[in-house]
């Protein structure tokens, strides 16, 4: 189960309400920043504007591929490990508007985790360290450290021992020889 907090609504669908939930302002700004994070080829640059626009927690060495899209409203939900992969046009979600309520939630993702390119990300979720989450899944529930998912909807394609022994032998994965 996701963990978000729930925020009911009255009347039109809760994105009719969306600027009593967040300053239109912010949302101008973080929309201006996204923007040009998902275009620039720096990625240093995009995690400096990350840090310190959107107000993000974001790893050392971390890697954000070209149009990657993130919560363009609570981006602050967002946090990224250290030595992270998130790949091309990714989206990381930290909210929901439905037609009754809306919803919150952080979105926590572990240091060396590799996100395939087109990957959706729903708020409320944890993706553990190491993880690899295969391009084009749904992640709409945690995903457990050095387990490898994929899908929609995601599903655990080997868990973190059946990784070990898949790479047990891989120059480049598997452990050092001594």
């Amino acid at each position: 189960m996701r963990k978000t907090e729930r925020f009911p609504v009255e009347g039109a669908n809760s994105l009719w309400h969306v600027y009593k939930t967040v300053p239109f302002w912010k949302v101008v700004k973080n929309f201006a920043v996204i923007q040009l994070a998902r275009y620039t080829p720096f990625l240093g640059m995009k995690n400096w504007l990350y840090r310190t626009f959107l107000r993000m927690k974001v790893g050392e060495h971390t890697s954000f591929a070209l149009m990657v899209m993130l919560d363009v409203m609570f981006p602050e939900k967002i946090s990224v490990g250290r030595n992270t992969v998130i790949g091309y046009n990714t989206t990381i979600l930290a909210h929901e508007y439905l037609i009754k309520e809306y919803r919150l939630g952080h979105v926590e993702i572990g240091s060396e985790v590799m996100i395939g390119a087109n990957s959706t990300i729903l708020p409320g979720v944890s993706i553990g360290d190491g993880a690899i989450v295969s391009a084009g899944t749904l992640v709409h529930k945690d995903v457990p450290p050095g387990s490898f998912v994929g899908g929609n909807p995601m599903r655990v394609i080997y868990t973190k021992e059946e990784m070990a022994k898949r790479w047990a032998d891989d120059p480049i994965y598997g452990k050092e020889k001594e």
